[in-house]
């Protein structure tokens, strides 16, 4: 059970960290979901939103710093 807790805390950790960094880039006026390649819909009453480019860019990004962090362990 005392491992079920740990890993609670750091995925709440985890999410207070990327929240405040949305935030933090929201402020920035950086164009995060609204790239090139994301798509979106709109219609009477609903809004559907497809970001694409800003997942595969989050995804690189992400993939860097993990392999920069990984080779810096070794």
């Amino acid at each position: 059970m005392n491992d079920l807790a740990r890993l609670l805390v750091l995925v709440g950790s985890l999410c207070l960290v990327a929240g405040l960094l949305l935030l933090g880039l929201n402020r920035l006026n950086l164009p995060i979901g609204r790239l090139p390649g994301d798509f979106n819909w709109r219609g009477r009453g609903w809004s559907v939103s497809f970001p694409l480019a800003t997942s595969i860019l989050l995804s690189i990004v992400l993939s860097l710093i993990l392999w920069i962090v990984n080779r810096f362990r070794q």
